[in-house]
């Protein structure tokens, strides 16, 4: 990206040696960050490395244990929101800030609703939104629900609510881990034009093609310390990504050829309705074997949450067949389908995939709590369940910042996925059902869960997966399958496959 609109000559944002600590533990070490105006700047960090915590921090939800804030050469206490937001700083947060039973409308103008007299005005919000999500491109239902949208379209919502409040400098942490590659294409585009506005946009990614496509500078941050901070165009991705975890990153999946054995997934004439009560999925007919990894493509909205939600027992069908290993779960509990070999790694971790106020090591355990070894005649066995939690937090570098006690609620996004990914493989299903697994994780994150999902695969275990990341799908699956409109249109082995075919594909194109 050109860098004719960055004012090299106008901090607008300096944090000086920046140090934040919890009780013993430091998640900010000292660390210096300088953005200009008009300039994107890119913080980059393995999961747990600080860089949610540095933000939040500007944004005035933690306060620095030691170090100064400067916003256009003034030093400023960031005691709250409030100081961040007086200051024209605005911020989109990773795990969404939204209220569920509201409408898209109502969370965008939430304590800047326009009056008329003495009463709301939401035919006036209304329109307000509507205008500036046709302005930014980002389109959304202003009178859906947030508890009835999908996760892209609560991230939508929360990008708007962001640039609805008019801000200066946006902080936006991982803005774009739920979008399609054509949406963010687009949000690339959006921040391009905030610039060239003179507004200054910090983005936290894991995505290194989209630091290269978007940002100006980088700086990287590693177990809480400053590491760099480069100008873009002078780096590589394999450059970024050593200084994020300080090794050499394999970006290529090693998958050895094998041959599918039996059935052990077969959908056949699925239906179901959206919240809407609108049809989505029309007729679907899929299956996966043993061995085999067979990945769902396609423009999120086209019905393949709402099958996921079906197959795992979270959305009835209104018609169909669902058979696990000839066993029929069609419109059955989530229970009964892991019961039955069905385990799944959800869209929505925080909604789906973990209690929040449980411990880390108790959501561990969540499916098998009641069998031996964590459990005797009924009573939790804590020993047993500590013993478990801390080999996996080992084996799959989950990061607690501390304790496996620590609530799942408190870890950064990245590690609450490691979490479910730790519990769903260990409990060794016969079918694994993946869905955007490695949503918020940095490459070496990434790195070790395709390891592990293609171990499942050479163990002989079906896996289903659901990715918007056009790359994984390509590099994982053996057989793409492409879903348009609520069905299955096209199926093309992995290993033809390539970016502009299947964007036509997914596009309703042959």
């Amino acid at each position: 990206m050109s860098k004719q609109y960055v004012d090299m000559n106008t901090p607008v944002i300096e944090m000086r040696n920046i140090t934040k600590k919890f009780g013993d533990f430091v998640a900010n070490d000292g660390i210096n960050l300088t953005v200009h105006k008009g300039e994107i700047h890119a913080i980059l960090g393995e999961n747990g490395a600080g860089k949610s915590t540095l933000m939040n921090q500007l944004y005035g939800l933690f306060k620095p244990t030691s170090g100064d804030i400067l916003v256009n050469g003034k030093k400023i206490e960031m005691n709250n929101p409030r100081d961040a937001i007086d200051a024209g700083i605005g911020m989109v947060h990773q795990h969404f800030m939204l209220v569920q039973p509201f409408t898209v409308t109502e969370n965008i103008v939430l304590g800047t609703e326009p009056t008329k007299g003495i009463a709301l005005d939401m035919v006036t919000a209304r329109k307000n939104v509507v205008e500036i999500s046709e302005r930014y491109g980002l389109s959304i239902d202003p009178d859906a629900k947030i508890e009835d949208i999908s996760v892209g379209m609560q991230q939508r919502v929360e990008i708007l609510k962001a640039l609805y409040r008019g801000a200066d400098i946006l902080i936006l942490d991982e803005p774009t881990s739920s979008l399609t590659p054509q949406e963010i294409v687009e949000l690339i585009g959006i921040m391009r034009n905030l610039v060239k506005d003179g507004k200054s946009i910090i983005i936290i990614t894991h995505k290194l093609k989209e630091i290269k496509a978007s940002a100006d500078f980088c700086t990287i941050i590693r177990l809480g310390k400053y590491i760099d901070t480069v100008d873009v165009d002078t780096v590589t991705e394999n450059d970024l990504a050593s200084m994020m975890v300080g090794r050499n990153v394999t970006f290529k999946v090693d998958k050895p050829e094998q041959t599918p054995g039996d059935v052990v997934l077969d959908v056949k004439g699925l239906r179901c309705v959206d919240y809407r009560d609108v049809e989505v999925v029309r007729g679907l007919d899929l299956q996966v074997r043993r061995g085999e990894i067979v990945g769902i493509a396609g423009i999120d909205g086209n019905g393949q949450m709402e099958m996921v939600e079906v197959i795992t027992g979270l959305r009835k069908g209104t018609a169909g067949q669902i058979l696990v290993n000839g066993t029929d779960v069609f419109n059955k509990s989530p229970r009964f389908g892991f019961d039955h070999g069905v385990s799944s790694i959800p869209a929505d971790r925080q909604k789906h995939g973990l209690v929040l106020d449980f411990s880390i090591e108790d959501n561990l355990i969540l499916q098998n709590y009641e069998e031996d070894p964590f459990a005797k005649s009924s009573i939790l066995q804590r020993e047993p369940i500590f013993s478990h939690a801390t080999e996996s937090i080992e084996h799959f570098d989950i990061r607690p910042g501390g304790s496996e006690k620590r609530p799942a609620g408190t870890l950064s996004g990245g590690n609450q996925q490691k979490v479910i990914i730790a519990r769903e493989v260990q409990n060794d299903k016969d079918l694994l059902i993946a869905v955007n697994p490695t949503r918020g994780l940095d490459v070496g994150a990434i790195e070790y869960v395709h390891r592990y999902i293609v171990d499942q695969r050479n163990k002989g275990k079906a896996v289903l997966l659901v990715s918007f990341e056009l790359d994984e799908i390509m590099s994982l699956s053996d057989t793409i399958k492409v879903i348009f409109d609520g069905q299955i249109v096209h199926s093309i082995p992995g290993k033809e496959a390539n970016e502009n075919d299947l964007g036509l594909m997914m596009a309703g194109g042959k």
